[in-house]
């Protein structure tokens, strides 16, 4: 999963003089990268243990995972802006060291305030570090080298998801769940020491910040999963979910109003009225709700009701991985001959195929036969839809534009992931308050419809015909 926030000027003639140290800098700069996506996942394993030695409730447990990628898609875009403002190289810095430290905090916590501040300095420090990473990235290399460069870009997200599960599995059985955390501190040491050697200061340019949009859509995000989460207790019909919810409502309101209003926004909010945005966009949150929300609920399922270790539950999902990369090259090549509607609605139709056994899990018996087979189809078609939702996204769009695009399906990842673990959360409330298996089918229930509407919603909404990219940076 890679995430880009905005993108360097397209520039046809006339580039400067190629540096020496552009592919030590994007050597280390995907290293860098590479931490991101791998907390996305890595915390997934180690939930349980986490719970066990911190008391920790449902609620936080679903925090955990999204606080952080809460903060990293809800300030992406301001920390692109950033990047221009005060220059990639400096922003860059700033945000791996914020995230090295975190990392540090994280992994001493002792109680759970602990815990969720540093999971939310971890995704400010990633969304200040990932745009000013890839902006470094597109103004370092030219011509077919960009591509080339931003193709070793893209391939950090698969393996960094594949990584995550197995190193989150081996840490939390080994020295302990905290080195999930750990583990980032002495590479974000070597990065900060190695890169402002290999990585050229680059004169900042002007650029207006929308810190009101930026603060608007994140409090807005974060009121709407509060409210989910709390509908897991407290029903749907209480003060406690539905105050929160029309909190996010006023939220998202006002950062519609504001955008409009500004004069640099955020983000600039007509890029819906183009239908491959739109759907890119909606192929994007759908995609990874899902796929995240695979992450949690099987790594509980597994430890929580089944009994396996952190490093058995992460071996389970090395397959789903390897999967979600395979759909994902199928797709790239499925796109370019038969368009992005049938790729997308036969992604979403495999996932929904896939994630029918899941819903009548057992509590006892054999996990092979059921939930893996289940899991690696249903992630297969996901990996499909990854593909579609960026490149439908960026066809059309100028190279002028393509940053911007590019930010608006990462922002929806982010969210995305964040909503999707809120949702099946509150709906396995009871299997996690009980251990039973009932509450994880009721939310493998729900992933099913959901990726079975949205085959349906795009063949609508997604635009017919073979879409051709007017460049610019790939996202996933």
């Amino acid at each position: 999963m890679t995430h880009s926030a905005a993108a360097a000027p397209h520039t046809a003639e006339h580039h400067p003089p190629a540096d020496p140290r552009r592919w030590a800098a994007l050597a280390l700069i995907c290293v860098a990268q590479f931490m991101l996506v791998l907390d996305v996942t890595v915390v997934n394993v180690a939930l349980p243990d986490m719970a066990a030695d911190l008391d920790l409730s449902r609620q936080t447990l679903t925090w955990v995972v999204t606080a952080y990628t809460l903060c990293f898609g809800g300030l992406m875009l301001l920390g692109g802006r950033l990047a221009d403002a005060l220059g990639a190289r400096r922003t860059l810095l700033a945000g791996l060291a914020l995230f090295t430290t975190a990392s540090l905090l994280t992994g001493l916590a002792d109680d759970a305030v602990t815990l969720l501040g540093g999971r939310i300095a971890q995704g400010v420090g990633a969304a200040l570090l990932s745009p000013s990473a890839l902006s470094i990235v597109t103004t370092a290399f030219h011509g077919t080298e960009r591509n080339k460069a931003l193709g070793v870009w893209a391939a950090i997200g698969g393996t960094g998801s594949a990584a995550g599960v197995l190193l989150g599995g081996a840490l939390t059985e080994g020295p302990g769940w905290q080195w999930v955390f750990h583990v980032n501190v002495p590479v974000g040491v070597l990065l900060l020491a190695a890169l402002p050697a290999f990585v050229p200061a680059r004169a900042p340019r002007p650029a207006r910040l929308d810190l009101p949009g930026a603060l608007l859509v994140t409090a807005g995000t974060a009121a709407l999963i509060y409210g989910l989460v709390e509908a897991g207790d407290t029903g749907w019909t209480d003060a406690s979910t539905l105050l929160p919810l029309a909190g996010a409502a006023v939220a998202y309101a006002a950062f519609a109003a504001v955008e409009r209003a500004a004069r640099a926004p955020l983000m600039d909010l007509r890029m819906f009225t183009r239908r491959p945005v739109l759907a890119g966009a909606f192929l994007m949150l759908v995609a990874t709700a899902l796929l995240i929300a695979f992450f949690f609920l099987g790594s509980v399922y597994l430890q929580h009701i089944r009994g396996f270790s952190p490093l058995r539950t992460g071996l389970v999902f090395l397959p789903v991985a390897v999967a979600t990369g395979a759909g994902a090259h199928l797709a790239s090549r499925l796109v370019g001959r038969i368009g992005s509607r049938p790729t997308a609605v036969a992604g979403l139709a495999v996932a929904a195929a896939g994630t029918v056994p899941l819903t009548r899990l057992p509590e006892t018996g054999g996990v092979y036969g059921v939930l893996l087979p289940g899991f690696v189809v249903a992630s297969f078609g996901i990996g499909a839809v990854f593909v579609t939702a960026t490149t439908t996204a960026l066809a059309l769009v100028e190279h002028h534009e393509a940053g911007l695009a590019s930010g608006v399906v990462n922002t929806f990842h982010e969210v995305g992931g964040s909503i999707g673990v809120a949702v099946v959360s509150t709906v396995a409330a009871s299997g996690f308050a009980h251990g039973s298996a009932d509450g994880f089918g009721d939310a493998f229930t729900v992933c099913a419809v959901t990726a079975a509407a949205g085959a349906v919603v795009s063949l609508g909404l997604v635009p017919p015909g073979r879409p051709q990219s007017a460049g610019g940076p790939h996202v996933h």
